[in-house]
Order: structure tokens, then sequence, then C-alpha cells
């Protein structure tokens, strides 16, 4: 019996792709199951017309079934990304490769797992030893030509990470992700990721598209990842505590949330914050269980609440919200492995 029945699955499904085109693999020492640090077991680079088709390995289960979800394998999915190909580039660059073990670490540590529409900021180009790299932001979407694929652990879904720009970045939590990644295939074939190109935006026609859509859907980014978020007791008043890089990300995405009638879901280490519309003037408090809060937001004082989501630390009234204070603290900005820098947000 092939005990990597996992990772058999996927190499049959580039096959069709790629038939014998021997692709250039980085595979790990120690695999993480026998107690290496990195949690892919290899990522695969072929070569294509114009760009590079990175694949993950290590996301599903490559060997035998651990989970107890006899549907899914392991996360469910397996990273590829698309780079574009300078001309005359015979080796593909390897900066990728460390993206993604930086995902994959980060979906292994965090128990945070990504999906078709979600999207993160990089805090920086994607491409860290890039100057020119223009890319500090990250959208999902499923390959464009790798379909879902049955596996005997369970169902493996081919996820593709591309990069955006920051205003682009900002548009994809104001507006429906997977709308907006539609949108950009029309101009970005099979997207792939190039980490000079200009912003999409600058072009008229879509600016124009991304901002009607934005007036008519709304956000579909009905939570977000917030590290430093939480809140307290203020006297006869509540307290909300939050970082001052996530500040103004909150604020964009609330009006395509609230103003449409949708919650906002503020994901913390340890708590949860969720905000709602309401009706009437004041501010609705409901404690949740495990120490977590719903704060209902009536309409009135939604935008006095965004304008104090400023990414500056202090402590804020709500005009028209009394029993609201908002406190922005300090953030440190963390690299691409996650560890703390000397640069701060706040």
């Amino acid at each position: 019996m092939d005990e990597s029945h996992g990772w058999t699955a996927i190499d049959e499904a580039l096959h069709p792709l790629y038939g014998s085109v021997e692709p250039r693999h980085w595979g790990t020492v120690v695999p993480h199951r026998l107690g290496g640090p990195d949690p892919l077991d290899g990522v695969s680079a072929y070569p294509r017309d114009g760009h590079w088709h990175y694949v993950s390995y290590g996301m599903s289960e490559l060997y035998e079934k651990h989970s107890d979800n006899p549907d899914e394998s392991g996360w469910g999915f397996e990273f590829t990304f698309r780079l574009a190909r300078v001309g005359g580039e015979d080796e593909p660059p390897v900066w990728p490769v460390n993206l993604l073990q930086n995902l994959a670490r980060y979906v292994y540590s965090s128990g945070n797992w990504f999906a078709p529409g979600h999207h993160m900021n990089a805090n920086g180009p994607i491409a860290a030893d890039r100057d020119d790299c223009t890319l500090s932001a990250l959208i999902f979407a499923e390959d464009p030509e790798l379909p879902e694929i049955a596996t005997p652990n369970g169902r493996v879904l081919f996820l593709q990470v591309v990069g955006l720009t920051a205003d682009e970045y900002e548009a994809s939590r104001k507006w429906n992700s997977q709308a907006l990644t539609e949108l950009f295939a029309s101009r970005l074939p099979l997207l792939v990721s190039d980490i000079t190109r200009p912003s999409l935006l600058e072009d008229p026609e879509v600016a124009e598209a991304v901002r009607a859509g934005i007036e008519a859907d709304g956000s579909s980014s009905g939570a977000l990842f917030v590290p430093e978020i939480g809140w307290s007791k203020d006297g006869d008043k509540i307290r909300l505590t939050i970082g001052a890089l996530q500040a103004a990300g909150v604020a964009d995405t609330l009006p395509g949330r609230l103003a449409h009638d949708r919650d906002l879901l503020l994901q913390g280490d340890d708590t949860m914050v969720v905000l709602v519309p309401a009706d009437g003037d004041g501010l609705l408090v409901q404690e949740l269980d495990e120490g977590n809060v719903a704060l209902g937001i009536p309409a009135s004082a939604l935008r006095a609440l965004i304008e104090t989501l400023r990414p500056e630390a202090g402590v804020r009234a709500v005009p028209g919200l009394e029993d609201l204070v908002v406190e922005v603290v300090q953030t440190v900005i963390r690299d691409q492995y996650g560890n703390p820098t000397d640069q701060t947000v706040g």
C-alpha cells in the first residue's frame, strides 16, 4: 500500500497540466511530522510561459490519516502561488517558498485557516528582499487550473495566494473579496503575481467598478482577526481596546457591514467582540459566554465610532455614544517570520 497516498494524489492532480515536466522541488531536511520546524514537507515550482507555478505539500495529510474529519484531508487545502517570470529566468526564486512556509506556520500555530475570499496584510513587501516589490498584502482564491480533488484522506482544495498592493487590500476589506478577485482576474490572467506591477486601481474602469461594488454590496468581511482587541467595564461605561495597526482596517470595514445591516466579528487571541447594528440612540451591551461581548451600535453613531478608530494611541469618547470609550493602543510591527521589530504603529 502506498503510504504517501496524499502526496501521490497531489502529483496526479498536476499531471494533466505538466505531464513529464520535472519541477524544481524544495524539501525539508526533517519533516514536520517528525519534529521538523517547517510545516510544509515540500514545495514544487513548475515552469510556465510567463510565470512560475508553486505548489505546496503539507497542509493536507500526505501520509496516514490523523485528523478526526473524514471529509477533509488535514486543513483541507494546499497552497499554490503564481509568480511572474522574468525573461530568461531559468531558476524559480526561492522567496515564495519561504512565503508559503510562513503562511503554513501561521495556520498550524494559530489554528486559523484560509479559504477563498480571505485576505491578510503582510505588513511589508511580500518579497522581503526586493526593494521594488509593490505587493504588500494577500488574497486567497481557488487555483484557476487545479480543481478540488478527492484523496484517500479526504478532499483537498488548491488555494492560490495572490499578491495585492496596499490600496487593493483596502478595497478587499471594503467590498466583496470574491467579487474583487473576479474583477482582478480579468486584468491578471491566472491571477499571476507580478511583484513590481502598479495598482490595478490606477485603471479608471477598475476603480469605478470597485467603487460601485462597495456602494451596492457593502463588505463580505464578516470577521476580522484583531490580535489586540478587548473590552472592559470602566465605571458606567464600556471601554473598547484595539491595536493601532488594526484600527484602520476595522474602520474601513465597518461601513460595509453595519450600514448594510450586517454584524462585524472582531476575533482576538483570547477575546471576541461583535459589533452589531442596533435601533435607537444608545449603546446596547450583551455579555456573551467566555468573556466575549456584543455591542449594538446605532446608525446615528456609526460615523463617530469610525472616526475614533484612527491609528494613533489614545483614549477617545464616541460622540453620540456616552456609554462607549475607545482606547487605541500602540502596536509593535512583526516581520514576515512573526518576530517583533523596532517599528511601531500608534
